[in-house]
This record gives structure tokens, C-alpha cells and sequence, in this order.
């Protein structure tokens, strides 16, 4: 058996082979394309005693996108790949020794060493499909975390130019409010509007909810506002609409991409009450291969959900925090899943009203729903199986 690890960078990677007793057979460096790949190939079947590569695993630490291309470059190879989460090699790194040395070299050593030092197995490799789902969903997290910035702009921008504005209208962020904007940008544009256009303008895009009256309400606010005159605040604020508008296209075009792969992937998470395509997308997403976890406390853990335990002698320490070490996306969808869950079964909804009979807190409730709906997720994803009220 020979043990290969693997310290992953942006520009090279740094590989330390070791032998069966630990002895360092080879060290290098490689680079991060094509030429540094097969390196890396031929060193391991110089050193390997078997032609199929079965002798051999490989060590790395999951470093974000860094690590994506050779970890599928080696799986494709069917090799054994085991991927280490960042903060465990950290602390075992620590904990093996008093210096403060740290270099790329002795960092692939001591991941090639985990190999034979820590129980583990390998990482099995994601669908395809799932693994499109991952880019897509991650996606839309910052496309959503972008248009939240702007939405936050334009209320600033709003509070300036026409500060009296939210008093009339439902939201300031509906499609109606937006074309309003987009031709009268300030207070002052839209006092001096005809009656007639403003409603116009209203009326066609809110599918006839804002009618004359309400234009006739907007235009005398503004006509009393004491709101900035100015073009260059309100060439501002166009854009900034524009631009939400822009990424609610690119939202749109991402949820039509989830929907048909979902469709395709005929998940049995679907069949849960309260779990559509976009939360569906992002757990499944998230866990990826459902055999790399054995229980759902395995699961629960990888989503950051497990409460922290702090005990020293006779004392053991109570209300403690979730871990909130795992993927956030995961635990952000299982929490907002579990919510919407509670509402539309009565299983989780007797559930959650029996925590919050015995005085736990609200959010405190919703952590023990997302447990409960993680031990579901594990089963259905497991045997495949469709969700039943009564065994939930």
C-alpha cells in the first residue's frame, strides 16, 4: 500500500508519497494543469505494485474550488480519494507537535500520513446531475446575496429622492414601484407627471391592482415631498433597478435550470411536504452522495446542525450553541425546510408544537425540527423510498 498526500494551491500542488512504514518514497511539486496532472500520475504508478492502481490512496484537504479539479481528475482515474474537512487536519496537525513549522511540503506529508493514521473511507463520487445542481445553487446564493445589496441601495436611494414613498405603495420593490422609477426617478418627476401616463404606468405593471386613485395619492406626496431634486441621485437609482432587474433575469434563468435537472433527478426528497425545487436542489446539492454518510447524526453534523457539548468533571454545560461547522447552505435549507415542513404535516407540526409546549424557545424548536427532518432526509435518500406521514 502506498499513501499519497496531496497539499492543494492556487498556481501548484505540493505531493509527499509515502510507503507502507511511513517512509517517504518521493516528494514533489506539480503544477495546475494538464502537465502536472500526468507528473503526478507517473509517480504514483512508479511507486504503485499493482496495475489497477488499487494499492494506492490519495489524501486531500476539501479547499473550496482549489481542490475541484484535481479531485476530479483522480476520481475519474477511479482512484481511492479521501477528502479531509480543513478544520480536522488543522487540529490533528497542531496536536502532533510543539514547533510552529508549517510549509507546503510538510503539510502534504502529514495529510499522506492521516491516510494510514485516521479511520476514514473513501469519498464517493457525486451524480452528475447533483453536481450541477451544486454550481447552480451556490450560484444563486450570490446572485440573491447581490440583489439584496442593491435592494438595500435602493431604499437608501429612495429615502433620499422621495422619502414618502413606502407610505403609498404595498413594497418599493414591486414590479409597479420600479417602472415608476424608471421614468420619474425623483420626487419632483413624478409631481410634475401627467395624471393620466402615472397611471398608466401603474396600472399595466401591477395587473390593474394601482389605478387612478393610487396615482392620484403617489403624485400628491410627492407634490408635498421633501425629498432631493436631483438628476444625478436619480440617474442612480435607474440604474440600480436596472441592475435588480437584471439579476432577477439571471435568478429566473437559475431556477428554470434547477427545475428541469430536479425533474430529471425524480428525487424522493420531492415527495416531502413543503420541500420545492430550489430547497430540494440545495440539499441535495450539499450532501452529494448519500452513501459518504453512515447515520444521520453523520449528516446532521456535516450540515453544522449538532448542538456543542461542554462537560468537565461534574459539571456539564446547558443551552449550548449548534457547531455551525458544516456547509451553511445545507444547514440554512434544512432549517428553512423544516419550517415550511411543519406547516404542511401534521407530523412535524405536533412535533414542533410539543417543544414549544415544554417552553423551548422558537428557533431552538426549529434546530430539533431540522434533526428530525435530517433522519427522514437520511431514509429516503438511503432506500429510495417515499415520504409517509405516519413513519415520520
Amino acid at each position: 500500500m502506498i499513501f499519497v498526500g496531496i497539499d492543494v494551491a492556487k498556481n501548484k500542488h505540493d505531493c509527499c508519497i509515502l510507503a507502507s512504514a511511513g517512509d517517504v518514497c518521493t516528494a514533489f511539486s506539480f503544477s495546475n494543469d494538464r502537465d502536472g496532472f500526468d507528473k503526478l500520475m507517473s509517480s504514483i504508478k512508479q511507486f504503485s505494485h499493482r496495475k489497477d492502481l488499487s494499492d494506492v490512496k490519495i489524501g486531500l484537504e476539501s479547499t473550496g474550488h482549489y481542490s475541484t479539479n484535481i479531485a476530479n481528475f483522480l476520481s475519474q482515474k477511479r482512484l481511492c480519494v479521501m477528502i479531509f474537512n480543513p478544520l480536522q487536519v488543522s487540529f490533528a496537525r497542531k496536536a502532533s507537535t510543539l514547533r510552529k513549522t508549517k510549509t507546503d511540503k510538510s503539510d502534504a506529508k502529514f495529510l499522506a500520513t492521516m491516510l494510514f493514521s485516521v479511520e476514514s473511507k473513501p469519498h464517493l463520487p457525486t451524480v452528475s446531475a447533483v453536481s450541477e445542481l451544486k454550481i447552480l445553487t451556490r450560484n444563486r446564493f450570490r446572485l440573491i446575496e447581490q440583489r439584496s445589496r442593491l435592494k438595500v441601495s435602493l431604499s437608501r436611494q429612495i429615502t433620499v429622492l422621495f422619502p414618502e414613498l413606502p407610505g403609498c405603495v404595498y413594497s418599493v420593490n414591486q414590479k409597479s414601484c420600479y417602472a415608476m422609477l424608471l421614468e420619474f426617478p425623483t420626487a419632483e418627476a413624478i409631481a410634475d407627471a401627467h395624471i393620466t401616463r402615472l397611471t398608466n404606468v401603474l396600472a399595466d405593471n401591477s395587473k390593474g391592482h394601482y389605478g387612478k386613485d393610487r396615482a392620484l395619492q403617489v403624485r400628491a406626496a410627492a407634490q408635498k415631498s421633501i425629498g432631493l431634486d436631483s438628476r444625478a441621485a436619480g440617474l442612480e437609482l435607474q440604474q440600480t433597478i436596472r441592475l435588480i432587474q437584471c439579476l432577477q433575469t439571471e435568478i429566473d434563468a437559475v431556477d428554470a435550470e434547477i427545475r428541469k435537472i430536479m425533474d430529471e433527478l425524480d428525487s424522493p426528497i420531492m415527495s416531502v411536504p413543503g420541500i420545492g425545487y430550489v430547497l430540494g436542489a440545495i440539499i441535495l446539492a450539499e450532501i452529494g452522495n448519500i452513501e459518504n454518510f453512515a447515520s444521520p447524526a453523520k449528516l446532521l453534523s456535516f450540515a453544522g446542525l449538532e448542538p456543542s457539548v461542554s462537560e468537565s468533571g461534574e459539571y456539564v454545560a446547558g443551552n449550548t450553541p449548534m457547531v455551525k461547522r458544516g456547509s451553511k447552505y445545507l444547514r440554512w435549507a434544512l432549517l428553512q425546510a423544516a419550517r415550511l415542513v411543519a406547516y404542511r404535516d401534521e407530523t412535524f407540526h405536533a412535533y414542533q408544537q410539543k417543544k414549544l409546549s415544554e417552553g423551548k424557545h422558537f428557533f431552538v424548536v426549529q434546530g430539533h425540527l431540522a434533526k428530525k427532518l435530517v433522519r427522514v432526509l437520511f431514509h429516503l435518500l438511503k432506500h429510495y423510498a417515499t415520504f409517509n406521514r405516519d413513519v415520520a
